[in-house]
């Protein structure tokens, strides 16, 4: 596409075409006085990204790649003034019309050279070195809201999990997601054998959630600050032509932190520059918006689910010649799958050193073997693109915020959760679990906690390391002998840099200090888990350390009064994710069973009772409506009294359409 090279054809194979975006409904937006070309259902970070901008600016030592994790608040040109009504990039739907500029501001005569002069592929910010990007909506105190018995933070299977437990216990719940969707990376992680399906889980939650009249959904909801009792985020509105922010405090005597885990940048020099990317945020771009930069796809990971993201950009046309895997023997069905694809698999070999490639196109890097005490550096690659993994490290910044505790796990090589207040509770991910059904299980089990009732343990559903291997350590590589690009400690906002050993004393007399930092622990450094995390393995910062010191670099956020209560929107009767589920055109009905019962929302309809497929499944139950149950049903099945079938919990129930219905009163 001519203004938009970065966008996935509409035919692409598999499911990286876009599900989230409209291409019968084009629009164009000014950034910074730039043309900005999409479609409807983009954000403006998606469509910034499709129009070939994949660099956020410069930083003293080389460019910075932007991403979903590191992009600039963004304002619209006509609230310039209030820097207090700045929206976030990923957050934003695209609009037709709109004007932004981006944070923070620039001289007069910088932004009329820009638009006169658009750098071509960059934001052109000139960011200071160790400066964390700026939000300036965090330092507003914001309104608050009708209080809720239940806020839970994180709208994916864990978060969705403990709003139905939730709501089925009798409590009015609020659920906040950032990203436009609730769902959160189900479907990227997949399923074991003998687990429910992500597409299952997610019709499932999702229909509950629109069925229940006590849980209240907002997403585009980035939470960035908490304590017991309160939450603090900030909302991006879309009622309006063009979307506004706001920031909200929510109250609530019991909250669920379910925010997911975060992906660890491998370090070595050059991990950020423009052309990397994380599996998740790669994922997600295509699958939503379909986005992928450049043509070819090298893949780094020391974790399983590069493989599976390796195989869909093969099926969607990338060019990916090969798959580096720090493990020495990784063993998994998906690296099977992906050599049957011909994808070459180098295992024990991790990235030295990334470099831009030939005239600024591309990345040239330099990958390793390492098997032991043997390093042996191998022929120097290209691509389009570098696709990093250094496996996951539960999200705790809230969960510190809010006062909880965290220590280092040794066997799993990160940062894990402690105790925390009363009141407050983990789920998912965050909580350490890593298989689906443990996820959705946790999610349940938060809700038993905050009400005193006893927890049922949750047991894991693994499979033998001798079919497939767990995660392994994070790769760092060693301080090349020449001066290049920073090796960064994480992909996110801090933008710490990995510090330097120091030079013995010799080596510098007459000249320039070395390059040391000391300690990570020392200094006023903003540092993340991930970053802590990353410490620990260099031995930057000592292991009995890394808990107390996640909890005391948290940035602290003061959360007093607020102006007078305003009432949050609540949750449409069909969520987003269920758009396009049973066809275009799908529609509600009401029906009604053959036996005298109730039916659960989220149970799934089948043309009969033969069918058992969860993906073959025409429709799901929404929730009870008078005169019958309501559902959302394919239209190629929608004619009033034709008999179907209801599957709850592995029973069939022969139900009859009623009459269609218009989402009303009820």
């Amino acid at each position: 596409m001519r203004g938009q090279p970065n966008r996935l054809a509409a035919d692409t194979a598999g499911p990286f075409a876009g599900s989230a975006i409209d291409r019968d409904r084009p629009l164009a937006f000014r950034l910074d006085g730039r043309r900005i070309e999409g479609f409807a259902g983009d954000s403006v970070l998606s469509a910034v990204l499709a129009a070939g901008i994949d660099s956020l600016g410069q930083r003293h030592d080389g460019p910075m790649a932007l991403s979903s994790r590191f992009a600039p608040a963004i304002i619209a040109a006509e609230r310039a003034h209030d820097p207090q009504q700045a929206l976030a990039m990923a957050q934003t739907p695209a609009t037709d019309g709109a004007d932004y500029l981006t944070l923070p501001a620039r001289p007069r005569w910088q932004a009329q050279l820009r638009r006169w002069l658009p750098p071509r592929s960059t934001l052109g910010l000139a960011l200071a070195e160790g400066a964390a990007l700026p939000l300036p909506f965090m330092a507003n105190i914001g309104t608050g809201a009708a209080p809720a018995e239940v806020i839970v933070v994180g709208g994916g299977v864990a978060g969705m999990a403990a709003a139905v437990a939730a709501a089925a216990a009798g409590l009015s719940v609020i659920l906040l997601e950032a990203a436009p969707r609730l769902g959160g990376s189900a479907r990227l992680f997949g399923t074991l054998e003998g687990e429910e399906s992500a597409d299952a889980s997610l019709l499932r939650l999702g229909a509950a959630i629109a069925g229940s009249g006590s849980i209240t959904v907002l997403t585009r909801a980035l939470v960035f600050a908490a304590r017991p009792g309160a939450v603090r985020a900030h909302l991006t509105d879309t009622d309006a032509a063009h979307p506004r922010g706001r920031v909200l405090t929510l109250q609530a005597r019991h909250i669920v932190f379910a925010t997911g885990s975060t992906e660890r940048l491998p370090v070595f020099a050059g991990n950020r520059l423009p052309g990397t990317v994380g599996v998740r945020e790669a994922w997600d771009m295509a699958q939503h918006y379909g986005v992928w930069c450049g043509q070819s796809a090298l893949l780094a990971t020391a974790s399983n689910v590069a493989y599976r993201l390796a195989m869909l950009a093969r099926d969607a046309g990338i060019a990916v010649p090969r798959i580096l895997d720090s493990r020495t023997q990784p063993q998994s069905r998906f690296i099977e799958f992906s050599k049957a694809y011909g994808i070459t698999l180098a295992a024990g070999t991790s990235i030295a050193e990334a470099r831009p490639g030939p005239q600024r196109r591309g990345l040239a890097i330099q990958a390793q073997l390492r098997v032991g005490r043997f390093n042996r550096d191998e022929p120097l690659l290209m691509a389009d693109r570098l696709v990093l993994c250094g496996g996951w490290q539960p999200d705790l910044a809230l969960w510190h915020s809010a006062g909880g505790s965290s220590g280092w796990d040794d066997r799993g090589q990160r940062l894990a959760p402690g105790q925390g207040p009363e009141g407050l509770v983990l789920a998912g991910n965050a909580a350490g679990y890593r298989g689906h059904q443990a996820c959705l299980a946790s999610g349940a089990a938060a809700i038993e906690h905050l009400l005193g009732r006893a927890v049922p343990a949750i047991a894991e559903l693994e499979v033998d390391p001798i079919y497939e291997s767990p995660d392994g350590p994070t790769p760092i590589a060693d301080i090349p002998a020449r001066p290049g690009a920073p090796a960064f400690l994480d992909g996110g906002r801090s933008g710490v840099v990995r510090p330097l050993a120091p030079a013995p004393a010799a080596g510098w007399l007459g000249g320039r200090p070395p390059a040391y930092r000391g300690s990570l622990a020392d200094g006023p450094l903003a540092l993340h888990a991930a970053d802590i995390a990353a410490g620990v393995q260099l031995g930057a910062i000592a292991a009995e350390r890394a808990g107390p010191l996640a909890r005391q670099r948290v940035a602290m956020i003061a959360m007093g009064s607020t102006a007078e209560p305003t009432l949050p929107t609540k949750a449409p009767l069909v969520p987003d994710f269920l758009a396009g589920r049973f066809g275009d055109k799908a529609e509600m009905w009401l029906i009604r069973p053959d036996e005298a019962r109730s039916i659960e929302p989220g149970a799934l309809i089948q043309p009969n009772g033969d069918v058992t497929d969860p993906l073959a499944a025409i429709g799901v139950v929404l929730r009870p409506a008078e005169g019958g149950t309501l559902v959302l049903l394919a239209a190629s099945h929608a004619r009033a009294g034709q008999s179907l079938t209801v599957r709850e919990h592995g029973r069939a129930i022969a139900v009859r359409l009623v009459a269609p219905h218009d989402g009303g009163a009820d």
